[in-house]
């Protein structure tokens, strides 16, 4: 048994953590040991590991906020869970590992399906389908800007979108990462820059353009916010540049463009246990029929665990870095 620990954090994300032994004490009442099948690594994943996230852990830490395992023993007292079951992990448990110990009750059974897929259900889905709904009264039809499109957040945005009739200008940072974004179904792929809202205007033949998304901030903020009808809403939810959001004087005060946040644990940490059950029965039905996915570009071992995190630190890279052990 391994785990993925970082006792530091530090601005190279990899040179901070190592694959060392696990070792598990017996499983006590309420109790389940799990053997995890998959677990992404995500840019709130990378950005813990440097010190610069949100909300950090205590150290020694055991890194990864999601994923999925199997049953392998519960204790005797549980009902409900049996062993060969495939189930979500509890949020934030530290997913990094080949077995874990998680109280019975946490965990959340799951559906026969690629458990690549389904170890992605709990971060990235939820972004995109509540950034879609929560700021904007979207009609099918309307049109949706985003940057970052090749991200896994961009992915599920897309798909989201198309199964709401919705029409999505999807922004990237290089020419390299069109295609993958056109192969995803985006209405209309652009590579960021000055002129963006000149050519989002000719894509969408002048159409208004009420809600967008931006993970990237620096000027890429202030491009989003002028391709944007008056009263238009725009959503950041990353700084992928490193830079704070720029957005110019003609958005905010003259067609009265808004700026707002989106953070994920926020929204779990006000929504109530309704808003959330119905969230995640939505979102597993749609990965189990296939309906929703994600490109995945490499897995790796545990034991890999450097290559693993430098691979998702890199920019260039098509889908999403995955621990399968």
């Amino acid at each position: 048994m391994l785990k993925a620990e970082y006792q530091a954090r530090g601005p190279v994300p990899q040179d901070v953590i190592d694959a060392v032994p696990l070792e598990l004490p017996p499983i006590t009442a309420g109790q389940a040991l799990v053997r995890v099948l998959a677990a992404p690594i995500n840019p709130s994943d990378v950005l813990t590991l440097t010190g610069e996230y949100g909300m950090l852990p205590p150290l020694p830490a055991i890194g990864g906020n999601e994923g999925v395992g199997e049953v392998l023993e519960v204790a005797a007292d549980v009902t409900g869970l049996e062993p060969g079951q495939t189930v979500l992990l509890p949020v934030g448990c530290g997913t990094w590992r080949t077995h874990l110990i998680a109280e019975a009750q946490q965990l959340i059974p799951l559906p026969s399906a690629d458990p690549k897929q389904l170890a992605m259900l709990t971060v990235n889905p939820p972004t995109a389908y509540l950034m879609l709904r929560e700021f904007v009264d979207l009609q099918p039809g309307d049109w949706v800007i985003q940057n970052a499109a090749n991200s896994g957040v961009g992915s599920y945005l897309i798909q989201l979108a198309k199964i709401r009739g919705l029409k999505t200008l999807n922004v990237v940072r290089r020419e390299s990462a069109v295609a993958a974004v056109e192969a995803e179904g985006g209405d209309r792929v652009l590579v960021d820059g000055p002129d963006l809202p000149r050519r989002v205007r000719e894509a969408t033949g002048g159409a208004p353009v009420k809600l967008g998304i931006d993970a990237v901030g620096g000027a890429s903020t202030d491009h989003l916010a002028a391709c944007l009808s008056e009263g238009g809403v725009l959503v950041n939810y990353g700084r992928m540049s490193g830079e704070p959001c720029q957005v110019g004087v003609s958005s905010l005060v003259f067609r009265d463009v808004t700026l707002k946040g989106f953070w994920l644990a926020r929204w779990f940490r006000q929504a109530s246990p309704q808003q959330q059950k119905q969230l995640f029965g939505e979102l597993i039905q749609l990965i189990a029929s296939g309906q929703l996915k994600a490109r995945i570009a490499a897995t790796y071992d545990i034991s890999q665990i450097k290559d693993a995190v430098a691979a998702a630190a890199a920019g260039a890279r098509d889908g999403k870095i995955l621990l399968v052990p």
